[in-house]
């Protein structure tokens, strides 16, 4: 399907979690001063018992254009595959994605002291859409997911790029990108399995009501 503003997935039950999120990452950057200390991801504070900042962290930004990329990318992921969001699996699959994202930083790159952004859970977000793309035969899901990983690939190989660092005036995490993709994948994974094994109940059920009828 062409993607247009008719066919843009504006019901509620699709876009007012992304809404929200984007709300939160703008209020975090304009009271920035305020809260940056008490929400930003800090591996040295995190391991003393901070550990809400594993979430907090993602809302914060390190100026506006790094706040504008991800926004841009928040929106167009959702213009893209905002019809597979509900409330439930968009607020688990965000949750998910930045936790595991938190944790594969603290754990397996703790060189990372301090990091803030979106950009970690945008790349579980994409993986969400590219393997929902995929359960539903779109051949457009499989160069999405294999698109991402090579980029991801490349940046563990090669690093960043060095005018997205100058833009963001800071170091890219791309350390980030791997773990919130890795977030993503599992929570996809966990989706999946979950509503496969509750179609069959559901046919079942009709099947009953077809034999009362």
């Amino acid at each position: 399907m062409p993607l247009t503003f008719k066919n843009l997935p504006f019901s509620k039950q699709h876009s007012l979690l992304v809404i929200c999120v984007a709300f939160l990452a703008i209020v975090a950057f304009l009271f920035n001063d305020a809260l940056s200390n008490l929400l930003v991801y800090q591996h040295k504070l995190i391991s003393q018992g901070e550990l809400w900042r594993t979430f907090t962290g993602h809302f914060l930004h390190t100026n506006g254009i790094h706040l504008l990329l991800n926004l841009a990318a928040l929106i167009l992921l959702w213009a893209l595959h905002g019809h597979f969001y509900s409330l439930k699996n968009y607020s688990m699959l965000f949750i998910s994605s930045a936790l595991i994202c938190s944790a594969g930083l603290y754990f397996l790159s703790p060189d990372i002291g301090q990091y803030v952004g979106l950009s970690g859970v945008l790349h579980g977000i994409f993986i969400f859409g590219a393997i929902m793309d995929i359960r539903d035969k779109d051949k457009t899901g499989y160069l999405l997911f294999i698109c991402l990983w090579l980029k991801i690939a490349h940046e563990q190989f090669y690093g960043a790029s060095e005018e997205v660092s100058a833009l963001i005036d800071a170091s890219v995490a791309i350390d980030a990108h791997l773990w919130g993709a890795i977030g993503g994948l599992f929570f996809s994974c966990c989706y999946l399995l979950v509503n496969k094994k509750k179609a069959p109940a559901i046919d079942k059920n009709n099947d009953m009501s077809n034999k009362k009828d």
